[in-house]
């Protein structure tokens, strides 16, 4: 930072609401350039904030990637749902994101709502764009314009990356002057031992997001650095029962494997350096009632 002034820097956050599953997570990976939240075809996949940190030139700016909003039946849910509007209350603005193909759907409609009752304007963000005619995207970016919340309508595809950086350099000219709030280097605020978790738990979602239940949390044990420079990295996988946890074992361990082996490929990647990870399947009933895992996550357990 010792070729910008000080009083020159501009520093801001932006909050990224929207229903679960339309592309928040994903977004703020091709934002940011690298993968500091995980994605899965999965809804819901991410449970905690994560912030995700741009710099462009003298600007620093702070996105907050947040659970997906919808209607809360369990604890978990609840406490996902109290984590999304409050990363929204917090942020100097607000990014809605919805899908362009689903359009608005229960979840996105009740968010919009909500702004609107809490007078919040918002920017809004369709996604997606490369997956809908142009005339039903015209339609839909007329009829929610016509809320009046919005400040301004962008059309993306964080896929593809169309659109994206026009969408960054706009929201470049909200951040206000200030200082930076983390150095130039960092791009995340989620430790290194969470990610690593989160990271294993995408790939038992994307391997059996279609027989697993939302049943399934990892967490990181042990984390030793090596004098050869590896980690050596053991995680515990905790489900409800028995029978899910022969799921994720697979035959004969197969599943596990696989899982471990796309997980540690991806660390090394991140870590840049060898990874031995060691992956468990424990049986653990009520995991989801445990105050310390919601601590971890940076949720409030009672929400």
């Amino acid at each position: 930072m010792s070729e910008i002034a000080i009083d020159a820097t501009r520093c801001g956050f932006i909050a990224i609401l929207g229903a679960p599953n339309v592309g928040k997570s994903t977004l703020l990976n091709r934002l940011v350039g690298t993968k500091v939240s995980i994605v899965s075809p999965k809804v819901q996949t991410t449970r905690s904030r994560v912030l995700g940190i741009v710099l462009r030139g003298p600007a620093q700016i702070i996105f907050i990637d947040t659970p997906g909003i919808f209607t809360p039946r369990r604890r978990l849910d609840r406490a996902m749902v109290g984590a999304a509007w409050g990363g929204a209350s917090d942020a100097d603005a607000v990014l809605l994101l919805i899908d362009a193909v689903r359009g608005i759907d229960k979840d996105s409609r009740a968010i919009v709502d909500r702004l609107k009752t809490s007078g919040r304007r918002a920017l809004l963000a369709l996604n997606k764009i490369d997956l809908v005619p142009k005339p039903k995207l015209l339609d839909l970016a007329s009829t929610l314009d016509a809320e009046g919340i919005f400040n301004h309508i962008y059309m993306i595809s964080a896929a593809t990356g169309d659109g994206v950086e026009e969408l960054l350099g706009e929201l470049d000219e909200l951040v206000a002057p200030g200082p930076w709030m983390f150095p130039e280097d960092q791009v995340s605020d989620m430790p290194m031992r969470l990610l690593a978790a989160e990271i294993t738990r995408e790939k038992l979602f994307l391997q059996l997001h279609q027989e697993l239940p939302y049943a399934a949390t990892v967490e990181t044990e042990t984390w030793d650095d090596r004098k050869d420079g590896s980690a050596a990295i053991e995680q515990v996988i905790y489900v409800r029962r028995e029978s899910q946890r022969a799921i994720i074992l697979g035959h004969k361990g197969a599943r596990i494997k696989s899982i471990g082996a796309a997980a540690r490929l991806e660390l090394e990647e991140i870590l840049e350096k060898r990874v031995h990870l060691f992956l468990f399947v424990k049986v653990r009933e009520k995991w989801e009632d445990d105050p310390e895992r919601y601590r971890d996550w940076g949720l409030d357990f009672n929400a």
